[in-house]
């Protein structure tokens, strides 16, 4: 019933658990998609695009979606705002698309507390610690203090894996992706509960 509305599906898990490919290797397989990006007020830099990396908007318009309750969440950093707005994400599912959030755990939270009735969520994270950190040093992209604050947000993100619908432990690739898809493809038959009450009353009065 829900094919109509569209679904939301939440992705949490470590940097370097493999996220990003998990998304770019299942895109063909899963139907209308839409990728949540986040909302700012910081001026486009050169090589971005809007709708793509960012949606760029004023400060003013910012400020009156925060005034309408139009963020899932929002902060100010640097004499910017930054924010997840509800707008695009609410545009998506209307056309029946499925909506799809990279977000840490008070994403998920976020999300949850506002979109739970059609939210399915998966924790995607490496074998071990020690993978973990292993793949973040043959990334080369970052100082050795920025892995030690990943694995440090990693080592309590994962003490929260039983909040989420499903686990994939991302050790092969295209198994990992192969269940996504799967997973992806239940979450669009999640039914909210105001249309399992819609349809009780009518299949009720149908007698």
């Amino acid at each position: 019933m829900n094919c109509k509305t569209g679904a939301i599906i939440v992705l949490s898990g470590p940097s370097g658990a493999g996220k990003s490919s998990l998304i770019n290797k299942i895109e063909d397989q899963i139907g209308e998609y839409y990728f949540s990006i986040s909302t700012t007020t910081r001026g486009i830099r050169d090589g971005e695009v809007n709708g793509e990396h960012y949606h760029f908007v004023t400060e003013e318009q910012f400020k009156e979606d925060i005034e309408d309750e139009n963020f899932l969440e929002y902060a100010y950093v640097h004499g910017n705002y930054y924010g997840t707005s509800l707008k695009p994400v609410k545009e998506a599912l209307k056309n029946g698309k499925l909506v799809i959030f990279d977000i840490d755990v008070q994403g998920h939270d976020a999300v949850q507390n506002r979109l739970g009735d059609i939210t399915t969520s998966v924790f995607i994270t490496t074998p071990s610690l020690k993978i973990l950190r292993d793949r973040l040093s043959r990334r080369a992209t970052d100082a050795i203090e920025v892995i030690n604050r990943r694995i440090s947000i990693a080592t309590k993100e994962v003490q929260r894996i039983s909040e989420y619908d499903y686990l994939i432990i991302n050790d092969d690739l295209d198994l990992a992706a192969n269940t996504l898809v799967s997973i992806a493809k239940a979450a669009r038959m999640k039914i909210p509960s105001m249309e399992i009450s819609k349809f009780i009353q009518e299949w009720e009065e149908d007698s």
